[in-house]
């Protein structure tokens, strides 16, 4: 069996202390809702794991897709920003009075 091609993407500066980020993201919004049915949360886990295995340090969230639902995937990962995993969130939702 032919071994399978790594690609590393390429990584740039996040603002102007230093940190690395890959040029190519994860957008969470397909892991827990929204445009598919809802994945099995190994699913979710598997997909992430796979694309940080690929060298894919940034991933994209919103409370939109889900309460917390893709920070608490990230999180069953070992995430974090201190092993070079970055994490985008647009907001969380405001609740009217």
């Amino acid at each position: 069996m032919a071994e399978a091609q790594r690609i590393t993407p390429t990584v740039v500066n996040l603002g102007s202390q230093g940190n690395l980020v890959s040029k190519l993201g994860l957008g969470c919004m397909g892991l827990t809702r929204t445009y598919n049915d809802h994945l099995l949360e190994d699913q979710g886990i598997s997909i992430v794991k796979h694309a940080f295995n690929k060298g894919i340090t940034f991933f994209d969230t919103a409370d939109v897709y889900g309460a917390d639902a893709n920070e608490l995937l990230l999180a069953k990962n070992n995430t974090s920003n201190q092993d070079g995993i970055w994490r985008a969130n647009k907001g969380k939702k405001m609740e009217a009075n």
